[in-house]
């Protein structure tokens, strides 16, 4: 099997296992509300946390980042056993590469632009860091410590989330990672940063919300 083939069975995969709203879901099921018309209206941890509660937000991170993971190791997994010929670089170890960050990447822009939500969905951060668990563990661990260092002390969520998009794509290179590969991560950033736009803008004007996951405060 050519290695585009390859790339484009396991990239609409988890493009549909990405789709999936977990947080909606859960929320739905736990605390019995439609998370869409709560707070900020985002299906993501943070936003479930605040209003479906602390369990409920746990359960929606460990969703989404376990299906980023899952997505990347099923790719992985048939390219270590089932082999591919690879046609776009010609080399089997950096055209694998590839095909496992095209993968990730897909994940990720499933889940922001999820079908089921007619194209709208979470920010990206906890499937990012699942599936960069999966791509590039060292870039993934170090994009983490960059959240809690912008978010633990400022109680910006967004702040965090934004640091860890830009720096996962830039630390994967770092860590040697081929820099054709790099490409879908860095889609993956631009994606992410997108999705916190109006954060951004809030962040701007000093009026960004702080977390707290004792906070369950409903903002309609």
């Amino acid at each position: 099997m050519s290695g585009i083939v390859v790339a484009l069975i396991f990239g609409l995969i988890a493009f549909g296992f990405g789709s999936i709203p977990f947080g909606l879901i859960i929320a739905s099921v736990m605390a019995h509300e439609d998370i869409r018309k709560l707070g900020s209206g985002n299906i993501g941890t943070t936003n479930v946390a605040r209003n479906a509660g602390k369990a409920a937000g746990i359960f929606t991170l460990l969703c989404d980042a376990g299906k980023g993971i899952i997505s990347v190791m099923l790719v992985r997994w048939f390219l270590s056993t089932q082999g591919f010929t690879p046609v776009i670089t010609g080399n089997t170890s950096a055209e694998a590469e590839l095909i496992i960050s095209f993968v990730y990447a897909c994940c990720v822009l499933g889940h922001i632009f999820s079908p089921w939500l007619h194209f709208h969905g979470g920010k990206g951060i906890a499937v990012g860091f699942g599936g960069g668990l999966a791509v590039n563990p060292l870039a993934a661990l170090v994009a983490l410590a960059v959240f809690i260092t912008l978010a633990v002390p400022t109680k910006y969520v967004s702040l965090g989330s934004i640091g860890a998009a830009v720096a996962i794509p830039l630390f994967c290179l770092l860590f040697g990672m081929d820099p054709v590969a790099t490409i879908p991560v860095f889609v993956v950033a631009i994606a992410v940063i997108w999705a916190h736009r109006e954060n951004i803008k809030k962040l701007n004007a000093g009026n960004e919300r702080k977390f707290s996951f004792g906070d369950k405060k409903k903002d309609k």
